[in-house]
């Protein structure tokens, strides 16, 4: 079947463009473009559309308005914004509504790179075996109570990084944990920090939300379902992770989204295992047995016994909490990289390197048969001589969290 994209902008010269940029692509796409977010819904009444990509500044119903309606009404429909304005209104007021931001004008490759990425993960979350796993499951974390909050207050007119800092205050532990994360080496800020406000304020906005969401993650497993997991040294290996793929992309520098993409993703890349070890203790510790007695490394373990592993379900979690795409992105393919469309540097690139570089630092194999790292990956994207400063600079950091 071909997939469906529906295209909303108020200007017609700027519809009449993109039918005439992307008409190669009709044997692939089947496309409807609509000039107002009142007509567009009319047009999803009618008929269902795997896409929308809407301009953002628009009469009558703007486009966070639009995609706002989408997501309430039809959850299941990527939702892009196609936009030549940055304003920070119109920003925060779709946050949590958008799925990704596209430049306008976008030439033609970038537009198509991008929806043809955003369309290969979502086959990768729709895949069978992944569904009927899920439907397994008892349950499947909520997103937390306190990172919407702080959602909320992002999508705000008048956020401010003291509101942020208040609501965060309100949490004891979540408010503990930030100050200790920010006091240790993972953000090597110059002077000790006391008080929540003043994380936020030296951090950014997108950092705490990424640190709220992760350390809620975590807080919802209960160890003593399963011994022999061990929750303290994979918190202390995704904090590391996260760290390690700011510093890459920072490296490269990318752009600030790409950045705190990275952050985000290496932070929660390993989500799934928390999945899965919550719902299914009995039979993750059969895979935790296999692994053990080395009869398998744990992808294959897993595979073995879910017919999936931890990136895919979590990255199915992420979905469907409807975080950014390449954040979702990059926890499916971590450990496969090559198995993503896309050929340039990008937070998938950051994580997959962080999460190799911190299993070498940790393990006491021999550096040949220890590492993780896809070559042929970084070959295709023509970076593998960046490797020693991306060693030097993960190295940089203790290796265990500093928590």
């Amino acid at each position: 079947m071909k997939l469906r994209i529906l295209f909303v902008d108020d200007e017609p010269k700027v519809l009449q463009g993109l039918q005439r940029m992307l008409r190669p692509m009709q044997h692939e796409w089947e496309m409807a473009f609509s000039e107002s977010g009142k007509e567009a819904l009319e047009i999803l009444e009618k008929e269902p559309f795997d896409v929308v990509v809407s301009d953002m500044r628009m009469p009558g119903m703007d486009g966070a308005q639009l995609l706002n309606e989408v997501k309430k009404r039809y959850p299941q429909t990527m939702r892009l914004v196609l936009s030549g304005h940055s304003d920070r209104e119109m920003i925060l007021k779709s946050v949590g509504a958008t799925h990704q931001y596209l430049i306008k004008p976008s030439d033609p490759e970038s537009l198509k790179a991008v929806l043809k990425r955003a369309f290969a993960l979502r086959e990768l979350l729709n895949d069978e075996v992944l569904k009927r796993l899920i439907s397994r499951l008892k349950s499947l974390p909520s997103i937390p109570s306190l990172y919407m909050e702080v959602m909320q207050e992002l999508q705000s007119p008048d956020s401010s990084m003291q509101k942020v800092g208040k609501i965060i205050s309100q949490d004891m532990g979540m408010a503990a944990k930030i100050l200790q994360l920010v006091n240790s080496a993972f953000f090597g800020l110059p002077r000790q920090i006391s008080s929540p406000e003043q994380a936020v304020g030296l951090l950014g906005l997108d950092t705490i939300r990424a640190l709220v969401l992760s350390i809620h993650v975590f807080s919802q497993f209960d160890e003593a379902k399963l011994p022999g997991f061990h929750l303290t040294a994979l918190w202390d290996h995704c904090v590391a992770v996260g760290s390690c793929a700011n510093r890459i992309a920072k490296s490269e520098k990318t752009e600030k989204k790409s950045i705190d993409d990275a952050l985000t993703a290496g932070l929660l890349h390993d989500c799934g295992k928390l999945v899965l070890a919550t719902n299914l203790p009995d039979l993750y510790q059969e895979v935790l047995y296999m692994v053990d007695k080395q009869e398998t490394n744990l992808l294959e373990a897993e595979k073995e016994t879910f017919g999936t592993t931890h990136a895919e379900v979590g990255a199915y979690l992420l979905g469907l909490w409807g975080l950014p795409d390449p954040i979702v992105e990059a926890v499916a393919f971590h450990h496969h990289p090559t198995m993503c469309i896309g050929q340039t540097f990008s937070s998938l690139t950051a994580v997959h390197l962080a999460n190799a570089l911190d299993h070498e630092l940790r393990s006491t194999a021999e550096p040949a048969t220890r590492s993780q790292i896809d070559l042929d990956y970084l070959n295709s994207l023509g970076v593998v001589d960046r490797l020693p400063a991306w060693r030097k600079a993960c190295k940089a950091q203790p290796s265990d969290g500093d928590n």
